[in-house]
């Protein structure tokens, strides 16, 4: 974990109201992995402590990639920042993925979700299949990039103004039979609303396969010293505890989370 000031590269729109933000940022970028997070203070907002967090999007040859949606005064004025400006980060935060899936990689996807996902397809050495699900359209993201890593895409969106009308799982149901069809196992991997994440992990375990998800919890000093993140876990001998999402995840196994 570093804190650095980064330089920003450039700002590139995906769809109505995301953005990627590139930020020049090796030392933090030299240590990521795919699942972690950095947290970031908006220059301009220095009159509020708090820093905010964003999974990592895409760490490759020095750049640092985060994607974020204009929702609010801190992203509004993270959109106003130009090439040069500097930011201030901490990262690279939390555990991420393991990278050595023991099935065929389905990565889910709902909204924004697909930041740390796009950057595991970056670094996984077996391909699967990615699924995207969404509002709308807009809230469709990335597919071109992954695309062009290898990965085939299948989209669902709630109004069926993209892909199938319905909700990712039912593309995720699908896939799940698709593999036990063929006497494959899966290993899912998943980001997105809670809601999303709770139904993922339930096909996994009925599945009997591993599931991997980042929890999406409201963090305000990303190590660990706040307990604003917590989460009730279970061990693998059936004991609960409390963890902290920043610290002990983002990425939990599915069995591991108690909803």
């Amino acid at each position: 974990m570093m804190d650095v000031t980064s330089r920003v590269i450039r700002q590139t729109p995906l769809t109505a109201g995301y953005w990627a933000l590139e930020l020049d940022a090796a030392p933090v970028v030299g240590q990521a992995r795919p699942g972690q997070f950095v947290h970031v203070r908006v220059p301009g907002l220095e009159q509020t402590a708090l820093r905010r967090p964003f999974s990592i999007f895409g760490a490759e040859g020095g750049v640092l990639s985060i994607l974020y949606k204009t929702v609010g005064r801190g992203t509004e004025q993270m959109n106003r920042l130009s090439p040069g400006d500097a930011v201030q980060v901490i990262g690279p935060l939390g555990n991420g993925f393991p990278l050595e899936p023991e099935g065929t990689p389905v990565l889910v996807a709902g909204g924004y979700g697909v930041a740390p996902l796009f950057f595991l397809a970056s670094r996984l050495a077996r391909k699967g299949v990615v699924l995207v699900g969404g509002r709308s359209a807009e809230d469709v993201l990335a597919v071109e990039r992954f695309e062009r890593l290898g990965w085939p895409v299948k989209v669902a969106t709630q109004d069926g103004s993209r892909g199938e009308t319905g909700l990712v799982t039912m593309l995720l149901d699908r896939e799940i039979a698709r593999l036990k069809g063929v006497s494959e196992a899966a290993e899912l991997y998943a980001c997105g609303p809670d809601g999303m994440l709770r139904a993922v992990g339930e096909r996994a375990i009925a599945a009997g396969c591993r599931g991997w998800l980042s929890l999406d919890k409201h963090m305000v000093c990303g190590v660990g010293a706040c307990l604003a993140c917590v989460q009730n876990l279970r061990r693998e001998d059936g004991t609960a505890w409390i963890g902290r999402v920043c610290h002990d995840g983002p990425v939990f196994e599915a069995r591991e989370i108690v909803w």
